[in-house]
């Protein structure tokens, strides 16, 4: 017995090598990718495949806060990630991500130097990111039912339409959502109230924002960060504080639907948020090179010009702009007008303690009470 076992061990463990060894290639050309939902052309994801021969694992999410989640608590199982530019700033503090090897991403060199140094107010010296779409946190709207709430004058270009209490009420019934991203809101309704929107101290919020919002909170059908597209699109919800690419997508589908929603998407004349999406590699990243194959693949003109055109948000990549279309190049609400640029603002990274009371009173705000 114990020869006939000898001969078959050897065997036995060769196989099993063999299978490990296997397993370990097939990883290996399998890239895990965590973006936001509605955030990327049809084809980008297949012709990269076909390109490379790496499989493509895809997931979605909606919020910083899902994302953030995931990599604070380690072993995420993804290899690239789309956090905000703003996230990503306290994340680099926790340590979560790799440095870049800028020699394994050839097309770095159409990043646009002007927005590259907008992003690295975030993060410095652009070590650690690479932009990969942007947009603003406007107002998206049913150009019909606002006006037939409202009145032809209805001051869709200003953050009134949506933060007077006296105006929600009179959207109510054709209904209203609010995105589910305790920061963003905040940072606009502080901006509104003429206080700054990165405001430190705690009071701001827990104080005049949210009591602004509990005025507000009857008359917001929701809060959510992705259902609002379908449901601008197909004539649910007739207002929607939302992030522009998102609102215009809507509009597209229902010019596609033919079914007689007309949107229009604003930038209010008070100012508004400027977000920035970075692709980003995790320290616990398993495909290094496809992670590498990947970002220099987002970096190619041609490939980001057509997720613009696709999802209406503007990119980070000066060589694609005579890429892409006319009508998205040229529409404010994509890419904004220079009086509208020198008002936004970005996100900066706040003290723990300031999350912590903003997030319960985000709760607050969310439970109406």
């Amino acid at each position: 017995m114990f020869n006939q076992r000898k001969k078959w061990l050897p065997g036995v463990v060769a196989g099993v090598l063999m299978a490990a060894a296997a397993g370990a290639q097939a990883e290996d050309k399998t890239l895990h990718v965590y973006n936001w939902s509605d955030y990327i052309s049809a084809d980008t994801v297949p012709n990269f495949e076909k390109q490379t021969g790496i499989k493509v694992v895809y997931d979605v999410f909606d919020s910083n806060e899902v994302l953030e989640g995931k990599l604070m608590a380690g072993s995420t199982g993804y290899d690239v990630v789309v956090p905000s530019s703003s996230f990503l700033a306290r994340q680099l503090q926790s340590g979560v991500f790799q440095e870049l090897d800028k020699s394994k991403l050839p097309n770095y060199k159409n990043l646009d130097p002007d927005l590259m140094a907008k992003v690295a107010q975030h993060d410095p010296g652009n070590k650690y990111a690479i932009p990969y779409l942007w947009g603003t946190t406007g107002i998206g709207y049913n150009i019909d039912k606002v006006k037939a709430a409202l009145g032809t004058d209805a001051p869709v270009n200003s953050w009134d339409l949506v933060l007077k209490p006296e105006n929600l009420e009179k959207l109510k019934s054709c209904g209203v959502s609010f995105l589910d991203a305790p920061e963003e809101i905040f940072a606009t309704v502080l901006n509104y109230l003429g206080k700054d929107p990165n405001s430190s101290d705690a009071k701001d919020y827990t104080g005049a924002a949210t009591d602004l919002l509990l005025k507000l909170r009857p008359n917001i059908r929701y809060f959510h960060s992705s259902q609002y597209i379908n449901d601008l699109a197909n004539g649910n919800i007739c207002v929607a504080i939302g992030w522009s690419g998102d609102i215009l997508q809507a509009k597209d589908r229902a010019v596609k639907a033919n079914n007689g929603v007309h949107l229009g998407y604003s930038v209010p004349k008070e100012g508004a948020l400027a977000f920035f999406d970075m692709m980003a590699i995790p320290k616990d990243a398993k495909n290094l090179d496809a992670a590498y194959q990947w970002l220099n693949y987002i970096m190619d003109p041609k490939v980001i010009a057509d997720v613009s055109n696709k999802m209406n948000y503007a990119n980070g990549n000066k060589a694609s702009l005579p890429l892409i279309n006319a009508d998205v190049r040229n529409n404010p609400g994509i890419f904004p007008t220079p009086d509208a640029m020198a008002k936004l603002f970005v996100l900066k990274v706040q003290d723990p303690k300031l999350d912590r009371a903003r997030t319960r009173a985000w709760t607050k705000v969310k439970s109406g009470k």
